[in-house]
């Protein structure tokens, strides 16, 4: 496969540029915004419509991006959590399978004909595709360097046009398997106090290219996001689902994460440039409050201490096992029953519509809900066993 033609590029490893308010507003105004965004909106024309199983152009670089996902995602299986049953925060075991990551980038690229230069810029972004080393921690954020480092592989022609089907539909769709299983495995936290801004704890993609699959089921279908404790646990999905149209419900997601996700300082302050996706800010962040491994978590210019700094915030996943404990005691052991009921006042089960394989939307939410139902029972068999 041929490299883009154009000017041969520099490699450098990105760094952070967005520092202030001002450079944020003129990386709205850059290329580097509209390249990025543009390359959301492709590869949302694509999938519109479109089930998850629907037949797609898989290239053999496609092929190559799922078995490199399917890699990491043995690594989480490798690591398990270390005992940290009194803590509800992020298991530190991530940080081996974060440096697992990194130390192997380089055989993990093997299959992707890249030049050796542009591996430190590609693996900058790989790596803090799947949190925060130094917080445990998971946000839009994380996911917006899967996008960056996908993009990059179309802009040295590695990815074209052909493949967007197939990067939505099955990389994509891999993507949110692995980081599912590491949030369960390790307990990562929400990256910052808000979740994504009050639509989910982590992602915001899913949903957005949930609602362009979703395109055809477009006259009673929103209703298929109500669960009987949606109103409870996200009420934004809940306002949500009243839209007439998924036309409209994508059209609003796209506006929501420019202003919510790509127009937040505590979020762009992450980001990071290269030369494949260049930016310059105001100030260089070289040497700016660093985290381990040289990973710069700045304290952006002209803002309040941000959410994402210093308040941890604990995985729904870990509080929820931590309550169980709670209420999982030899008083319940001897009437199900009221074992049973009481769970559900903690965490009310959902019950969505089955609607298997159909978008994105609706598999993340399976994965959530499936994966939670496991931790739950695991625990329960666990609890029980230590009651007899």
């Amino acid at each position: 496969m041929s490299f883009a033609k154009g000017p041969p590029f520099i490699f450098t490893i990105p760094t952070k540029k967005i520092l202030t308010k001002e450079d944020l507003q003129r990386f709205q105004e850059s290329s580097a915004y509209n390249e990025y965004l543009g390359f959301i909106e492709r590869l949302n024309s694509s999938v519109q419509g479109l089930m998850l199983s629907s037949d797609c152009v898989i290239s053999q670089p496609v092929e190559n991006i799922i078995a490199i996902l399917d890699t990491v995602n043995s690594y989480c299986q490798e690591i398990p959590p270390v005992q940290n049953e009194k803590s509800r925060f992020g298991n530190p075991a991530f940080k081996d399978f974060y440096d697992r990551v990194q130390d192997t980038v380089t055989q993990l690229y093997e299959s992707l004909p890249l030049p050796l230069s542009a591996i430190p810029e590609l693996s900058r972004y790989f790596v803090e595709s799947w949190g925060n080393r130094t917080r445990i921690d998971y946000g839009t954020g994380h996911e917006a360097n899967f996008v960056a480092w996908l993009l990059c592989l179309e802009k040295l022609g590695l990815i074209g046009p052909d493949d967007y089907q197939g990067i939505v539909l099955r990389v994509f769709q891999k993507y949110l398997e692995v980081m599912r299983n590491l949030q369960f495995q390790y307990w990562l936290e929400p990256a910052g106090s808000h979740g994504v801004w009050g639509l989910d704890d982590y992602h915001f993609l899913p949903f957005l290219f949930g609602s362009a699959q979703l395109m055809s089921m477009e006259l009673r279908d929103p209703m298929i996001v109500k669960t009987a404790s949606l109103e409870w646990n996200s009420p934004m999905l809940n306002d949500i689902s009243g839209v007439k149209t998924w036309k409209k419900v994508n059209e609003g997601m796209i506006k929501m994460y420019k202003a919510e996700v790509l127009g937040k300082l505590p979020i762009m302050q992450h980001f990071m440039f290269g030369s494949l996706i260049s930016f310059e800010g105001s100030i260089t962040s070289d040497g700016l409050d660093e985290d381990e491994h040289d990973h710069a978590h700045i304290h952006a210019f002209g803002e309040e201490f941000p959410d994402c700094c210093g308040i941890k915030i604990p995985s729904a996943i870990g509080a929820t096992l931590i309550m169980t404990r709670l209420t999982d005691s030899n008083l319940y052991a001897s009437n199900p029953s009221k074992m049973d009921h009481q769970r559900k006042f903690i965490h009310p089960a959902p019950n969505p519509i089955s609607v298997d394989g159909f978008s994105l939307w609706d598999l993340y939410r399976k994965l959530y809900f499936a994966e939670m139902k496991k931790v739950v029972q695991k625990e329960i068999h666990h609890n029980n066993i230590h009651s007899i």
